[in-house]
């Protein structure tokens, strides 16, 4: 596995197309696109690593997980009244099928429905204490008190997410926001900015795998409820794309981390910042079908 690990991160340096980071946010910009790093946390304890593995990244939209976790924890299937549990088919920032659906996102993984996630933990505590919460539920899976949020990119989202503040606006107009937009999406923005290298992400990532060396951070079944709604809704407009290819669950972020789930094996991280024209990692896209093709890993047999 460690020969596999540094074969695809030796094919993915060498790659002469690397994707375009995401320029929209200034602080993500500047990241040199020519890094790449993967990290692979199994089931019995042992953590595999390859490339620039221990580089800080902004996870951007893999938080929306946790986030999803502990939303769940609050109200559990009450959620499912206020965002769905079906793929977009749009942009991860689209407003089109918000308005067309009465102010209920199609899942809680676009922009949309991340806010609603995001109002659902905030809910009867302050923007601190909220992300207090997450950050200590990140750190607890991952077994690092370290792990934090970066403030610059925080603030940097917070400037320039004119759309994010339409969507909260139009969810807030339609009555699927309990808390003020600006808590909301200083909430967002801050969870958004969580700073994470592949280790810590892989590392965290494990309380979706079923393991017996770690203690369970959520019941079995909202695991697999999880791990489905990855599957099917974790890369937007390209999570078709990533099933075919891959055939495990995984969720992308803009600042080009993955977190894939191999249910009952392992949790794997990677992480190139030049995104593809869905918005998701190209080269970690690529190097996940590379890793599901030679170990055979899906969850489809």
């Amino acid at each position: 596995m460690q020969e596999l690990l540094s074969e695809i991160a030796k094919v993915a340096e060498a790659s002469p197309d690397k994707g375009e980071v995401a320029t929209y946010i200034p602080e993500l910009a500047g990241v040199n696109p020519d890094q790449f790093g993967i990290a692979v946390a199994f089931e019995d304890g042992r953590l595999l690593t390859a490339g620039d593995a221990e580089v800080p990244f902004s996870i951007q939209s893999v938080s929306k997980v946790f986030a999803l976790a502990l939303a769940l924890g609050r109200v559990g299937d009450q959620l499912w009244y206020r965002v769905g549990r079906e793929p977009s088919g749009l942009s991860f920032d689209s407003i089109l099928l918000l308005e067309r659906e009465d102010g209920i996102p199609r899942n809680p993984f676009i922009n949309a429905g991340a806010l609603v996630t995001t109002d659902t933990y905030l809910a009867g505590s302050n923007p601190r204490e909220a992300l207090g919460e997450l950050l200590g539920f990140i750190r607890a899976a991952a077994d690092d008190d370290s792990i934090h949020i970066n403030e610059n990119v925080a603030q940097s989202e917070l400037t320039t997410g004119h759309r994010n503040f339409s969507l909260a606006h139009y969810l807030a107009s339609c009555g699927n926001l309990r808390s003020s937009v600006d808590k909301v999406l200083g909430t967002s923005c801050h969870q958004c900015g969580i700073e994470m290298s592949c280790r810590q992400l892989a590392m965290a990532g494990r309380f979706l795998i079923e393991s017996a060396n770690m203690p369970p951070l959520v019941a079995a079944l909202r695991r697999r409820r999880i791990n489905a709604m990855m599957m099917t809704c974790g890369h937007y407009d390209g999570s078709g794309d990533f099933a075919f290819r891959v055939g495990l669950p995984g969720k992308s972020g803009v600042g080009g981390g993955i977190l894939v789930i191999a249910p009952g094996r392992a949790s794997i991280a990677v992480w190139s910042p030049g995104l593809n024209r869905y918005g998701n990692s190209k080269l970690g896209t690529e190097a996940m079908e590379m890793f599901a093709k030679r170990t055979g890993w899906s969850v489809f047999g």
